[in-house]
C-alpha cells in the first residue's frame, strides 16, 4: 500500500486530512476500561476545501508551526485515559485523577481527558480549534533521545545518513517568495528540523531577541560583505542569511515599538516568545513556516499527577501556546500548530515516582479552520497484550501520516512533492499499514 492509499485508507479521500476518530465521539471505546474496540469508520478531521479563504485581513497563506518538546513527554498524562481502570492501577502514584476530582482530568469525551494544568487550552477544543492523534509516532524502536528527535526531524525514521530536515524539504515546495523570511527558527542555533538549503531566520529567545548581536554591526558586514560577493553556493547562502536577518529585525522592532507605544509588556517565560512568534506572523504573511522547542520533559523522577513536576511544564506550555493562537489574529484561521515529541513513555510508573522512556504519544493539532474537538488515530488499549513490549503504549499511526496529510491539505504541498519530503515513508510504506490497522 502506497502512501496515497494509506491516506485514503485513514479516509482522507475528498476535502482534507483525514483521520480516524477514537473516543465516546466517535467509534466506540469501552468507557469501562474493556480491552475491545471497535473498527473505526472513516471520519473527517481537518480543513475546509483547499482553495483560499477569506479573512478578516484578506489573508489566506497557509501557515505551520512546528513545536517540539524534548525529552519525551508522557502523553498518557496529558491525553489521559481516564475511562480505562488499567491506567489508575498502572500508575497508582501518578496518574492524573478521574474528572470531577481535585485535580482531576479535565473531560474531553467521556473516555479521554486533558490534564488540568492545559486548561488554557480547553476553549479551543470546545470550539473545535484543538484536536489530539493518540498512540501516534515513529516506527523506530529507538529510546535513545537524541536518535528519535533527529528521526523525527528528519522525516526518516531508522536512517542515520539524512542531511536535512523536513521543514527544510516543505520549505522548497513552497510557492517562490522575493522575501528570504519564509521560515522562522525561535532560539540560537537552526535545528535539524530546518537544516538544509533553503534559508532559515533564526530569532533568539527571551529579550535577547530584541537586541542587535554581532553580525548586525557595520563593521562586521563590512570585514566579511567583500567575502561573499561571488556567485557561489557559499556566497549566496551568506547573501540571503543577511537579508533575513535584516528583514526579521526590521520586523521585531517594528512590532516592539507599536507595543511599547500601547504600554503592554511582553509576558514572561515561554509566552513571550510565543507573543513575538505570533505578532510576526500576524504581520508577515511571507513567514510561512516556524519552529519552536521546549525541554524539560525527561520525567524519570517524581513526575507528579495533577500537580507537581510535569504539571508545572505543561502550565507555561498550555499559557504559551495559547497565547500563540491569541498573537496570531486572524492568520490563526490559516495556521496549523502541530506539537510533537520523540516517543512517549512508559506505561507504568517507576519506583521513582516517574516513568521511563517509551514509545507511543499524542501529538497535539491546533488550528482556526481544524476539524478538532476529537481524539484522532485507533487506540489500541492498555491491557497487557496491547502494549508494545510489554510496556508502552503502542503506535497505531505513523507521525508521518499526519504530517503528509497537514503538508498536502493544508500547506497545499503537491502529491509528487511528498515523496521527496518524506522519501523513506513514500517508497516503503509497503510495510508500514499494520502498524495501523
Amino acid at each position: 500500500m502506497n502512501r496515497r492509499d494509506f491516506i485514503r485508507y485513514l479516509g482522507a479521500a475528498t476535502g482534507g486530512a483525514i483521520l480516524v476518530p477514537v473516543g465516546l465521539s466517535g467509534c466506540a471505546v469501552a468507557p469501562t476500561g474493556d480491552k475491545s474496540i471497535s473498527r473505526a469508520t472513516p471520519a473527517r478531521l481537518a480543513y475546509g476545501s483547499p482553495a483560499p479563504r477569506a479573512h478578516a485581513n484578506g489573508d489566506g497563506a497557509p501557515r505551520m508551526i512546528v513545536v517540539f518538546l524534548r525529552g519525551a513527554v508522557d502523553g498518557l498524562n496529558v491525553v489521559v485515559p481516564h475511562g480505562d481502570p488499567e491506567y489508575y492501577r498502572a500508575r497508582p502514584s501518578i496518574a492524573v485523577a478521574r474528572p470531577g476530582e481535585p485535580n482531576g482530568a479535565l473531560d474531553l469525551t467521556g473516555y479521554f481527558g486533558l490534564h488540568p494544568a492545559l486548561s488554557p487550552l480547553l476553549p479551543y477544543w470546545e470550539s473545535g480549534q484543538l484536536a489530539f492523534v493518540h498512540a501516534s509516532g515513529s516506527p523506530d524502536g529507538s529510546r535513545s533521545h537524541f536518535e528519535a528527535q533527529d528521526y523525527m526531524e528528519t522525516g526518516t525514521p531508522g536512517q542515520h545518513t539524512t542531511r536535512d530536515g523536513w521543514l527544510n524539504r516543505l520549505m522548497g515546495y513552497l510557492p517562490p517568495s522575493e522575501s528570504p523570511l519564509q521560515a522562522l527558527n525561535v532560539g540560537d542555533a537552526t535545528p535539524r528540523i530546518l537544516s538544509g538549503h533553503n534559508v532559515v531566520a533564526n530569532l533568539q529567545t527571551g529579550r535577547a531577541a530584541t537586541r542587535p548581536g554581532l553580525i548586525d554591526q557595520p563593521r562586521m558586514m563590512q570585514a566579511y560583505g567583500p567575502l561573499y560577493e561571488g556567485d557561489d553556493a557559499i556566497a549566496k547562502a551568506y547573501r540571503d542569511g543577511i537579508a533575513a536577518r535584516r528583514e526579521l529585525m526590521a520586523e521585531i522592532n517594528s512590532q516592539e515599538q507599536q507595543m511599547a507605544n500601547n504600554g503592554a509588556p511582553l509576558p514572561n517565560g515561554l509566552s513571550m516568545d510565543t507573543a513575538r512568534l505570533g505578532r510576526l506572523m500576524r504581520h508577515d504573511p511571507r513567514i510561512r513556516l516556524a519552529f519552536l522547542a521546549v525541554g524539560g520533559w525527561d520525567t524519570h523522577i517524581n513526575q507528579g499527577n495533577g500537580t507537581g513536576q510535569l504539571a508545572g511544564r505543561l502550565s507555561p506550555l498550555g499559557a504559551g501556546l495559547a497565547t500563540l493562537a491569541h498573537e496570531l489574529g486572524p492568520a490563526f484561521n490559516d495556521t496549523v500548530i502541530v506539537v510533537m515529541s520523540e516517543f512517549g513513555r512508559t506505561f507504568r510508573e517507576n519506583g521513582n515516582g516517574g516513568t521511563d522512556h517509551g514509545h507511543g504519544n499524542a501529538m497535539w493539532l491546533m488550528g482556526g479552520n481544524l476539524r478538532g474537538g476529537k481524539i484522532y488515530g485507533q487506540w489500541p488499549g492498555l491491557n497487557q497484550a496491547a502494549l508494545n513490549e510489554g510496556r508502552d503504549l503502542a503506535i497505531t499511526t505513523d507521525f508521518r501520516a499526519v504530517l503528509c496529510a497537514l503538508s498536502e491539505r493544508h500547506m497545499r504541498i503537491p502529491d509528487r512533492a511528498l515523496e521527496k519530503i518524506f522519501p523513506q515513508y513514500a517508497a516503503g510504506s509497503k510495510g508500514v499499514p499494520a502498524l495501523f490497522v
